[in-house]
């Protein structure tokens, strides 16, 4: 085809649906101005106030074909909230690395990204407390060992009657006084993750020690580097956290509280990956957020893959089951100049007005009703737009 003909023809075809579109409204236009001003009893019987809603208009027989009339019938609703959250490491299972001696760091092992197993070193200490703890156990150790031979041969004197019961006992005295320093020696050693010190006895002598890994797990974050001096028991110097499950902090508002239990399924979704994670609500706060009026909701959801990175933003779809309530088409809802949602109810023959709603979610096309309508009521569907356009023409 010719393509200056396409485009002439094209333009044609324009400008004539402009042309029925324009006669269209002006018709309507017309009958508004002709129709008159309903009474306060009218417009009260249909529950409305006279000064929220707009005055009555009729519209041509002939144009109500390009209207859609629907009858107001409670149905069964599918309640589902589509929650905005994000993405929070799960803190029964993250661990902040905290070493329990000071000193300079001679060597970092460990990398944000790596995957580390618990008791692995992360980094090396020259702690001069840990030299004083290894010293403090191998003068135990040995202290330990010369009483516990005395006291052998203590008893075997005094089962041959060579020594008073005075001696024995003055020597499993002894005996257990170095048992309970060894025994202090070790847990002290045991705080900084020797959990067996009996290897100290054969290394040679140097201050440098391992912090070790607690848990098994990422390592999410570093703060420290080679040669930082850290402080025993207050320098963070990792955190690892398993990243197997996450948390999803969500916020919910307080119309839909009554939707929300814990134990309750959750589909997670990210806009930036293509596969859905599930998870269940394990916590609802006590009381609403002050500012938001809103009420914090936390999920845990699988992770497989280590996928859902923390602060990611998702969005938890929560299945809160079926209700039966009255629903108009989306279409059938509009809104006016401060942007409170109404609708065009019928309200004679060919005549209609304004009518303030209250609305909830909308699923599947349909948009839930709470209050401003009455089952059997007639309202505009498809249509509607035009209906708005010429009413704010006549006003």
């Amino acid at each position: 085809m010719n393509p200056k003909l396409n485009y002439m023809t094209s333009g044609r075809l324009q400008v004539l649906v402009s042309v029925v579109a324009i006669c269209f409204v002006l018709v309507l236009l017309s009958c508004g101005h002709k129709s008159s001003e309903p009474s306060a009893a009218r417009m009260t019987a249909y529950g409305s106030s006279g000064s929220a809603q707009a005055a009555l208009f009729s519209v041509p027989q002939d144009q109500m074909g390009h209207i859609q009339i629907i009858t107001v019938e409670p149905r069964t609703f599918p309640v589902i909230l589509r929650l905005p959250g994000s993405v929070d490491y799960n803190a029964f299972q993250t661990t902040p690395v905290i070493t329990q001696v000071s000193g300079p760091v001679m060597q970092v092992l460990a990398y944000p990204g790596q995957i580390v197993r618990a008791g692995q070193p992360l980094l090396y200490v020259s702690s001069p407390d840990f030299a004083q703890l290894r010293s403090n156990f191998l003068k135990a150790r040995d202290a330990y060992t010369l009483a516990q031979s005395n006291l052998e041969r203590d008893q075997d004197l005094y089962a041959h009657h060579a020594i008073a019961q005075a001696d024995l006992l003055q020597a499993q005295s002894a005996r257990n006084q170095a048992l309970a320093d060894l025994q202090a020696s070790e847990q002290a050693l045991q705080v900084l993750g020797i959990n067996d010190p009996g290897h100290l006895v054969d290394a040679p002598a140097s201050p440098k020690i391992p912090v070790l890994s607690p848990i098994t797990g990422e390592v999410v974050e570093r703060m420290v580097q080679p040669g930082q001096v850290i402080q025993a028991g207050s320098t963070q110097v990792f955190t690892i956290s398993n990243m197997s499950t996450v948390w999803v902090m969500v916020n919910v508002y307080q119309n839909d509280l009554p939707y929300v239990h814990l134990g309750d399924p959750v589909t997670v979704q990210a806009d930036a990956l293509s596969r859905a994670f599930h998870g269940r609500i394990s916590y609802i706060a006590p009381a609403l957020d002050p500012d938001t009026r809103t009420l914090k909701v936390r999920i845990v959801t699988s992770n497989p893959g280590g996928i859902l990175k923390k602060d990611m933003y998702v969005t938890a779809i929560v299945q809160a089951g079926k209700i039966k309530t009255l629903t108009v088409p989306d279409d059938a809802v509009l809104r006016n100049d401060v942007n409170e949602p109404f609708v065009y109810v019928q309200s004679g023959p060919n005549q209609f007005s304004q009518r303030l709603v209250t609305i909830g979610h909308a699923e599947n096309g349909q948009t839930q009703i709470l209050s401003g309508l009455n089952e059997g009521e007639k309202v505009v569907g498809n249509g509607s737009l035009f209906l708005q356009f010429a009413r704010s023409l006549t006003q």
